[in-house]
Parts: C-alpha cells; structure tokens; sequence
C-alpha cells in the first residue's frame, strides 16, 4: 500500500512546519492535529474550526464525519473541557468516535484545542 497526502484549501499546512494535514493508506485516514484561527476566539468557536477543518479534509478523501472511529481532544484548561464537549456533540451526535481528551501545558500558537483522527474510508 502507498500512502497519499491529503490536502485542501479549506484546512490548509501551516507553513513552514513539517507534517502533512491528512494521510490515507488503504481506507483509512490519519488527520494530523487540527486548531483554529484565532488564539483570542473563545474554546467554542475554535473547536467549531477545528471540526470545520477536519470536516473538509475528510470529504477530500472521500469520507465524513460519520465515519471517524477516533480523536484525541487537547485543551490547553481542561476548565473548557464542557464547552467543548457541546460544540464536539453538535458534530459527531448519537454515535461519537472513541476518544481520549487531555490537558496539555501549551498548545500551537497558545490556542485552546487542538483534535486529531482516525477515521475510515470505504
């Protein structure tokens, strides 16, 4: 199996770092560590980015949100950790991925969270 680079304009690279936003290999999807725009937006609408975010990188590979089977959630307060869960349910509903969420000293940029996922392509 070769893997393959997934990319779109809608949850660009941040430039200059090296990593790759998604990778696919057979059917599954590996999205890199998503975050927001703006470290000054509350935790709500940075985790509505991030979702935004890997929203799209999973439609460019041919998959959706129903189909993500895991995430790990970084907040910089765990304190968010309830606002978060609020906007994280308005996108993966009745039948969530498993996941793991932890606080961390620091966060890219000093933003709020950051999720990574699995999800699977069919």
């Amino acid at each position: 199996m070769q893997k393959e680079i997934v990319t779109t304009k809608r949850a660009p690279a941040i430039p200059g770092i090296p990593y790759s936003p998604a990778v696919k290999i057979g059917q599954l999807l590996f999205i890199s560590g998503q975050v927001g725009d703006n470290p000054k937006s509350d935790v709500k609408t940075q985790t509505r980015q991030v979702l935004e975010k890997i929203k799209a990188l999973l439609e460019e590979a041919g998959t959706s949100l129903s189909n993500v089977v895991k995430c790990t959630v970084f907040l910089a307060n765990m304190d968010d950790f309830a606002s978060m869960n609020e906007v994280y349910r308005e996108y993966f509903g009745e039948n969530p991925p498993a996941r793991a969420c932890v606080e961390v000293s620091r966060l890219f940029s000093d933003l709020k969270v950051e999720i990574e996922s699995i999800a699977y392509v069919p």
